[in-house]
């Protein structure tokens, strides 16, 4: 089976990992993979380095026509079986590309809002995969049938962990601190701006037992949010040892298709405090692998964050409820999820033909 994968990302976030591991795993299984991704991004930077097959075409807008043409000759030459868009701008532009090409469309969704346009979410989708039921449940409320959407989750791999960061001995923090990470792109939509608040919701004791670190964006050193001393350590490749020196997770972002920093840190024993929004609902289990707040709630939050930080027993059993959990969002059940789904859309097809 050939499988041309789309990717607009210029930059390396949950996304362009899910299509890395995705890519990799089906080269593995004997499938023949080619990844369209922006030029000089992280993504083709390692599909590179892993000997993935890929291709450069810069996507600068939803309906780029120069895009188009350059991903249609792709098309032409390379004669995939599926074609799968990973981004709303990949759709968009692997529509353009398959007018009058006969190769199904599968479409996966990452982000929790309602779609809109009649054309991008029309019947040449084959199928769409959702990555959380929270996102699934919003293509049908856009217009898309059941019948053509399937939760797949994404997965991440088993964590290796060489030698954890020492962030205390890094930033020069005294012993006893306890280390909080922020993990992901440093947006005001992943719940940044809501950092400080956060801090000026805490109590003073707690203020001064705490420390931050955020491992994404770009490095800027010794910060501070209303008493906290943070360290900005920017864009981190090694994460899961970057990750094992904290001791815990906050992830206040308001609004998330599921959250793969989660995962990572729940598979590292880190217990994550966050807003019961979109697909984390359905990753974290409330005082069992993680403390969930109400969304938008920033003094709930910041009681859920005092309580992990008075509870030692708190923090080690949702550490160990983590583990358990996590476990349950690996890299083979994506993969074998995505394969499961464009099985069905090639049987479909098949049939169509024969009908037709």
């Amino acid at each position: 089976m050939r499988i041309l994968h789309l990717d607009s990302g210029r930059h390396w976030r949950g996304g362009q990992r899910q299509v890395f591991l995705l890519a990799g795993a089906q080269r593995e299984q004997g499938l023949e993979p080619l990844v369209v991704a922006a030029p000089h991004s992280p993504l083709a930077g390692r599909l590179k380095t892993q000997g993935i097959a890929s291709a450069a075409v810069a996507m600068r807008a939803d309906f780029d026509v120069f895009a188009m043409r350059r991903v249609r000759r792709i098309l032409s030459r390379w004669r995939p079986d599926i074609v799968h868009a990973h981004d709303a701008r990949a759709h968009a532009i692997a529509l353009g590309a398959l007018i009058g090409v006969r190769v199904p469309l599968v479409i996966t969704r990452r982000v929790p809002f309602v779609p809109k346009g009649r054309f991008k979410y029309g019947s040449r989708v084959a199928r769409f995969i959702a990555i959380s039921r929270a996102v699934g449940d919003t293509l049908q409320q856009g217009g898309v049938g059941a019948e053509r959407c399937t939760v797949v989750y994404s997965g991440v791999p088993a964590p290796t962990v060489g030698t954890a960061r020492d962030w205390r001995r890094e930033a020069g923090w005294p012993e006893g601190t306890l280390l909080c990470g922020v993990v992901g792109a440093m947006t005001a939509e992943k719940g940044v701006a809501q950092l400080h608040a956060i801090a000026r919701h805490l109590s003073a004791p707690t203020r001064d037992r705490l420390r931050l670190v955020l491992l994404g964006g770009a490095a800027h050193g010794a910060d501070d949010f209303d008493g906290i001393p943070a360290y900005r350590a920017g864009f981190v490749d090694a994460i899961h040892n970057a990750m094992a020196g904290l001791d815990m997770l906050w992830h206040p972002s308001g609004a998330e298709g599921l959250g793969t920093a989660v995962i990572d840190a729940m598979a590292l024993g880190i217990p994550p405090v966050a807003f019961a929004t979109g697909g984390l609902t359905e990753l974290v289990e409330h005082g069992a692998s993680g403390l969930l707040a109400t969304p938008g709630d920033v003094p709930a939050f910041a009681r859920e964050v005092e309580q992990l930080v008075a509870d030692d027993a708190l923090r080690r059993r949702l550490a160990e409820g983590g583990r358990s959990r996590a476990a349950q969002f690996s890299v083979d059940r994506m993969v074998s999820g995505t394969a499961a789904v464009y099985e069905q859309v090639l049987s479909a097809r098949a049939t169509a033909s024969r009908v037709t």
